[in-house]
């Protein structure tokens, strides 16, 4: 992020309060520019389905597994429902409850 702000600061619209720039003329970049970057640099990475829900599923998850909280991981998300946790989470569910149950041994020495 700090070269990007660097590199921004140099640019053409540095001084809009926008984060994120278009490539041409100095104007911020819309959210479906956004959308079309994010998928333009996955592809160029050999990555195909990239967006950024998964990007906010993936922090969901791992959240999850390193034992996070979901009312943390909501302030952190910007999220208002408590539905959302579940749900951004629960593509990886299983995964993580089937590495609760492998650290917890239960079931094993019956």
């Amino acid at each position: 992020m700090s070269r990007y702000l660097r590199a921004r600061a140099k640019r053409k619209g540095a001084d809009l309060p926008d984060l994120w720039l278009a490539d041409r003329g100095g104007k911020r970049l819309a959210p479906n520019g956004i959308k079309i970057m994010i998928k333009r640099r996955g592809l160029s990475a050999g990555v195909k389905g990239v967006h950024a829900h998964r990007w906010r599923h993936n922090f969901a998850h791992e959240w999850k597994r390193a034992d996070g909280d979901s009312g943390d991981l909501m302030l952190l998300m910007g999220w208002i429902s408590e539905d959302m946790p579940r749900h951004c989470g629960a593509s990886a569910a299983a995964e993580r409850a089937q590495e609760t149950h492998q650290r917890m041994g239960i079931g094993e020495n019956v």
